[in-house]
């Protein structure tokens, strides 16, 4: 049976014929051995045709697609038109040897093309890609480095891309810092007590939390200054005036020896620096706290944003723990106890990491392996949603979270909890309700934007600035529009009476004309009925 040989290189599809193998024999061994050699490894395997790429981008998009064990359809005419044809029904008498066994399934379930790929095609395609730049007589020297660095720069940018809110390499190098930084705040804080012991032993009993007693010990350098005046400073940072009155009790009657001022200016600096350090655990908490909410919002909600982190930093990566079943998230972090356990027989831990969650805790002795199971199934949807979700929600991880509490109600009184379906059926409702209220308040926005921009566009300067005086008072507009209107009746009923004793038809004045024009009317009628009443009074 002939072999043909489909190698994918940066710059194209290559299709080789090997012929003779007789000549380098069938062993794997022995065609490793004849590689190297070029006179023997040609006229072995011979070029039988090649389709170079289009561009870059087609490039990219070939590669994707053998990475992922896909044939497209320009690979597929490309073997269709180089390879001997196959009739229908019939197997083909040749095979097509393929680096990846994924890809070459796929080939073989679309055409009628036999596929293999074992170690014996690899040590031929290794050869193919070491003489690649031999058999291809049109590349120049470096024409395939050149393709060969392009590509990989495009695969590697186009596999890295994503979106940058949801890094979740954020919250694993959080996390790691964040328990490094505790082991280092509380070794620090327990040299500041010894150090500072020496001066005021005291000060130990009376003030147990570290941060709070590095405060202390800077505010307070040397005990012999210690007075009331101090009382109002120490209650500031203790928050409780009692103690600060035993504290300097303490200093007039302390046992501790005298440190000269440069050794005090020393246990103030490192106890500065203890503070600094807290300072930035409290800070980089609250990045945690951030990140978390924007990476994995309903694992954060359900079980906690650092125990959440954790779990993300143990597997990898969100992608990474979506993909573990709920019975690998359970004893997730506790993989030397499961080992153990299968090497001895003996029995398998119950919980890992989600141990420290406050369910757990909350749960009874006999039931915490059952609220473990019930734990890690619900953390491994809510993984699962804010891994493969578009939009980032609370609203399951909020669901998820009741379901846990009712499960727990369930185990210590024996209230019957929701089903699940009812449950996700109505975050689904709620999601849905979300994002139609999202989707009705932009339109709303973008239309008032639009209508805004049209008048803009529309009215001129000096009239925009009219129409936004006069729509400022409207309300002084509709009432002299009235008083006009009572003005302009009063009148008519006067040029009706005067028309009727002296016998004169007049028109009457238009109500469609402008308002300056009507204006003018009624001042003319105004002083024609002045004039006739004077004419009255000379008659």
């Amino acid at each position: 049976m002939a072999l043909y040989l489909l190698f994918e290189s940066a710059s194209g599809y290559a299709l080789f014929h090997a012929q003779g193998l007789d000549e380098i024999g069938q062993d794997t061994q022995a065609v490793r051995d004849s590689v190297s050699d070029l006179n023997r490894f040609g006229k072995v395997v011979q070029l039988t045709a090649f389709q170079p790429f289009e561009s870059a981008l087609d490039g990219l998009k070939q590669c994707n697609s053998v990475s992922e064990g896909l044939m497209t359809d320009e690979l597929r005419s490309f073997l269709e038109l180089n390879l001997p044809k196959v009739k229908e029904g019939k197997k083909s008498k040749f095979s097509l040897g393929v680096a990846e066994p994924k890809l070459g399934s796929h080939i073989s379930e679309t055409t009628n093309f036999t596929c293999q790929s074992g170690e014996f095609v690899l040590e031929l395609l290794r050869g193919v890609k070491l003489h690649f730049d031999k058999f291809i007589k049109d590349l120049k020297p470096g024409d395939l480095e050149k393709a060969q660095l392009g590509l990989a720069h495009s695969y590697s940018r186009a596999k890295v891309k994503f979106n940058v809110n949801r890094v979740d390499n954020m919250v694993i190098q959080a996390i790691f810092l964040l328990d490094t930084l505790d082991k280092d705040i509380n070794s620090f804080s327990m040299r500041v007590r010894e150090w500072y012991s020496w001066h005021f032993p005291e000060l130990v009993k009376i003030v147990n939390d570290n941060y709070l007693y590095a405060r202390v010990a800077k505010l307070i350098e040397d005990k012999s200054k210690l007075s009331e005046e101090h009382i109002p400073a120490l209650t500031e940072i203790l928050g409780d005036e009692d103690k600060s009155k035993e504290i300097v009790e303490a200093g007039k009657a302390s046992m501790g020896q005298d440190l000269t001022p440069v050794d005090l200016i020393n246990v103030q600096l490192f106890a500065q620096r203890v503070m600094d350090l807290a300072e930035y655990r409290k800070n980089l908490y609250d990045y945690l706290v951030t990140k978390m909410n924007d990476i994995a919002p309903n694992l954060a909600s359900l079980i906690g944003e650092v125990v959440g982190a954790r779990l993300i930093s143990h597997a990898g990566s969100l992608t990474n723990l979506a993909k573990c079943p709920s019975s690998t998230l359970q004893i997730l972090g506790a993989e030397k106890a499961l080992f153990r356990a299968l090497k001895t027989r003996g029995n398998t831990p119950k919980y890992g990491l989600i141990f420290h969650s406050s369910f757990i805790g909350r749960a009874s002795a006999k039931n915490k392996g059952r609220m473990a199971r019930y734990l890690a199934n619900k953390c491994s949807i809510a993984s699962r949603i804010d891994c493969f979700a578009e939009r980032g929600t609370t609203i399951f991880g909020e669901k998820l979270r009741e379901q846990v509490e009712e499960r727990l109600e369930f185990y210590d009184k024996g209230v019957a909890p929701r089903k699940n379906i009812d449950v996700m059926k109505s975050a689904i409702k709620s999601t849905q309700n979300k994002d139609v209220e999202m989707e009705e308040a932009q339109p709303v926005e973008a239309s008032g934007k639009k209508s805004k921009k049209k008048k803009s566009k529309t009215e001129d300067p000096p009239a925009a600035a009219a129409a936004a005086t006069n729509g400022n008072a409207t309300e002084d507009a509709k009432l002299e529009k009235k008083k006009k209107k009572e003005k302009r009746k009063t009148e008519q009923e006067q040029d009706q009476k005067e028309e009727k004793t002296n016998g004169v038809s007049g028109d009457v004045a238009e109500q469609d004309g402008t308002a300056k024009k009507k204006k003018k009317k009624s001042k003319d009628e105004g002083a024609a009925s002045e004039t006739k009443k004077k004419k009255k009074s000379q008659e």
